[in-house]
């Protein structure tokens, strides 16, 4: 049974910078994709970056400059740096992966079956 374990969240002034830690463990069969997501209350979740198993990315429009997605296979762990954060980035943040990608406006999302617990990050202005 796949687990994934987030860490790293925190409360932070706008401006500032986090990094998430994702360590994965149990891992059988095929895993495409890995991501991280975020929910804001009363939004939907929605996906900030993911890295697929050719290394291609996909960031959210929103944190595009600001946030880089990236992994280290040897350690099973995949980590979100986040630089510049504002208020809006303050949301449960989620780690995921799965066997599928899908293309749609003009990149691979990640299509997760495997979820983590999540971890906060709240950025106040």
């Amino acid at each position: 049974q796949v687990q994934l374990v987030e860490s790293g969240g925190d409360s932070v002034q706008a401006g500032g910078s986090l990094r998430l830690s994702c360590a994965g463990a149990g891992y059988t069969g095929s895993r495409v994709c890995m991501g991280w997501f975020r929910q804001a209350p009363g939004k939907e979740r929605e996906e900030v970056a993911s890295i697929g198993v050719d290394g291609a990315t996909t960031y959210a429009d929103s944190v595009k400059g600001r946030f880089t997605v990236s992994q280290d296979n040897a350690k099973n762990t995949l980590y979100l740096q986040m630089r510049t954060l504002r208020p809006e980035d303050t949301a449960m943040y989620y780690c995921a992966t799965g066997p599928s990608r899908r293309y749609y406006h003009g990149e691979w999302h990640c299509e997760p079956n495997t979820w983590g617990q999540g971890t906060q990050v709240t950025v106040s202005s």
